[in-house]
């Protein structure tokens, strides 16, 4: 008879300790996915990684041809160089006119004012030339700054460490500006998205602590609700979820399913 008991009462008291957790699916999702392509157009010199490398920031992507990014960049240093030339020979010219106008000064007395003068007024109009080929001189650095940019987009890096997870180009290929070319994703960056309904929402809040399990790695470890974002389409009545997570040394990757335990209280 107390074993019936006990049995009864363990059958009122599990559907109510099952009731007060809620088991949710997601999804592992990169918090740090970055699209990479072209600034500009031009075909695909050099590809140096493949699907599925593992790539550190400032690693090389990819090259682009750069006969005509050569020619442009050589135009605006030889523009700079140029216009450095020219601010030399008037500072010099100048210094040339200064010691002419210092020794006709000490003779004043038995040169011609006119003489003088002429030597002030080209003094004069010397400044002001250097003055503008001074103004040519940073004008030629800008342009040629803005093309040793357009030269460093050339051979695109990557920004950060991550995974190559799709690449759109090949060798040869014609790359728009705007166009993807090579997606990879922060593979230490990692939560879970999770899509919970209205009725749910009574039980969690923003930095609730939660049990996060990735089956397929039979791996467990705590997580924290880090967000709550209510969905972009209101008619499907779905609110979004992202739990942050320590996958700490675990072969965990985006894409991966994953369960959310959540306390209800």
């Amino acid at each position: 008879m107390k074993k019936i008991i006990i049995f009864i009462m363990f059958l009122f008291v599990t559907p109510n300790l099952l009731a007060s957790k809620i088991t949710l699916t997601g999804t592992v999702v990169s918090n740090g996915q970055k699209m990479i392509g072209s600034r500009y157009m031009g075909y695909i010199k050099k590809v140096f990684v493949k699907l599925g490398d593992k790539v550190k920031r400032e690693d090389d992507l990819f090259e682009m041809e750069s006969a005509e990014f050569d020619i442009m960049k050589s135009q605006a240093d030889l523009a700079l160089e140029q216009t450095q030339v020219i601010v030399a020979f008037w500072q010099k010219r100048i210094r040339i006119l200064q010691r002419r106008k210092e020794r006709l000064q000490n003779k004043k007395n038995i040169v011609p004012k006119t003489e003088l003068d002429d030597i002030e007024m080209m003094a004069d109009n010397a400044t002001t030339m250097l003055e503008t080929a001074r103004v040519a001189v940073k004008q030629m650095a800008i342009k040629a700054k803005q093309m040793a940019t357009i030269y460093n987009y050339i051979k695109m890096k990557a920004p950060s460490d991550g995974v190559i997870v799709r690449k759109n180009i090949k060798v040869g290929d014609m790359v728009m500006p705007g166009m993807m070319a090579i997606m990879m994703v922060d593979t230490e960056d990692l939560e879970i998205d999770v899509s919970i309904s209205e009725s749910i929402l009574k039980y969690v809040r923003e930095n609730d602590k939660v049990k996060v399990l990735i089956p397929s790695l039979n791996y467990e470890t705590k997580g924290k609700v880090k967000a709550i974002i209510p969905d972009a389409n209101p008619m499907t009545h779905k609110i979004k979820m992202r739990i942050s997570f320590d996958k700490k040394d675990a072969n965990i990757f985006p894409g991966m399913y994953a369960k959310v335990i959540i306390n209800k209280y």
